[in-house]
């Protein structure tokens, strides 16, 4: 057997050769020992890929089982190198996982020791290895490779470890089936959840209204590395995961966001994955842009937000009239770009961390 037919897409010990190889004969390890000349835990290291194929055990292979001395020195040495290169991707992918952050949040356990922090992040994504990681989170990566904003400082990693506690924490939300038009009807009852000044009193208020719909809100603060406000997903089971970071701690900017991701279900369910922050410009964003500002001050009362005199009061007497709170409508004012971003900055409620 020639050595260069040998060139599997796989990483694969050369004990998995052997084992087949076994199973055809109906032979032992203990008969294989024999053969080979070394004991049963010799033969298990080998068959694991804990052992090297040197040129004498080579020859021994070669004897005992066929296959020539080039096959088993060449099947190992490829083994060998494919196992180096997926060690150096492991330890390039693992330095963006955020362990200390995804520790301090409760995510994960705390890590005993460094060995430990592959299998911690692997099992944390529910995959088997890096290989299935990308293949899972294709989609996030996708969306990095195409940006339009080099200066969005996210890492894909960090972005899907978010994604992924969100998926964990929306789990545990009782939905109903996802319903579009119940959805859109009962965002007139959220937004009058905008006038509540406690996150504790009107998050589960809208977790509740929107999980009748068919929509798993989860609030998962930001890692290391994820600089995403918001992102919605929908499941193979029609259920909607809207997943919200409170990443600035301001009432502005927390509605504008939830709305926002509440327009790309409603206006773009074709597309399964959304994260706010990476392509500013496009339409879908423009659209769900504009979708947050009709529901937070509607179209036929714009004119006379952005004709305001500008004062505290007044800014105070027009939310009144329109039925939100002063922070959201100072936000509004701010991306309509009616005033600078430090005015009016007491009247925006702020938000902690409990």
């Amino acid at each position: 057997m020639a050595t260069s037919e040998f060139c599997p897409n796989w990483i694969s010990a050369p004990g998995d050769t052997i084992k087949d190889i076994l199973r055809e004969r109906s032979l032992s390890i203990a008969q294989l020992a024999a053969r080979l000349e070394q004991s049963d835990s010799q033969v298990s290291d080998l068959l694991e890929g804990r052992s090297t194929i040197t040129i004498s055990l080579a020859r021994k292979l070669n004897s005992a089982l066929g296959g020539s001395v080039e096959f088993w020195m060449a099947r190992d040495f490829q083994y060998r190198e494919q196992s180096a290169k997926l060690q150096a991707q492991d330890r390039e992918w693992l330095q963006d996982v955020p362990l200390g952050d995804m520790v301090s949040f409760g995510w994960v356990k705390q890590i005993p020791h460094p060995t430990e922090e592959l299998s911690t992040a692997l099992q944390f994504f529910g995959v088997r290895n890096t290989s299935d990681w990308h293949q899972m989170y294709g989609d996030v990566e996708r969306v990095f490779a195409f940006r339009t904003s080099p200066s969005f400082d996210s890492r894909p990693v960090a972005v899907a470890a978010w994604l992924r506690q969100g998926e964990i924490e929306a789990s545990k939300i009782d939905c109903a089936d996802w319903s579009p038009d119940g959805f859109r009807q009962s965002l007139a009852s959220i937004r009058k959840l905008t006038r509540e000044k406690n996150p504790r009193s009107f998050l589960p208020r809208l977790q509740g209204i929107c999980a009748e719909h068919g929509v798993a809100v989860a609030i998962v603060r930001a890692p290391t590395g994820c600089r995403a406000s918001g992102a919605t997903k929908l499941s193979l089971n029609r259920k909607a995961l809207l997943l919200l970071s409170f990443r600035y701690l301001r009432e502005d900017h927390f509605w504008f966001s939830f709305f926002h991701e509440a327009g790309h279900l409603l206006l773009h369910a074709d597309k399964e994955l959304f994260l706010e922050g990476f392509e500013k410009n496009s339409p879908e964003e423009k659209q769900a842009n504009e979708f947050a500002s009709e529901i937070l001050v509607p179209h036929d009362r714009r004119d006379e937000m952005l004709n305001l005199r500008l004062s505290a009061e007044e800014i105070i007497r027009f939310s009144r009239r329109v039925g939100v709170s002063p922070g959201i409508v100072v936000g509004q004012l701010q991306h309509h770009r009616r005033i600078p971003q430090n005015y009016f900055h007491k009247l925006i409620r702020r938000y902690t961390w409990q």
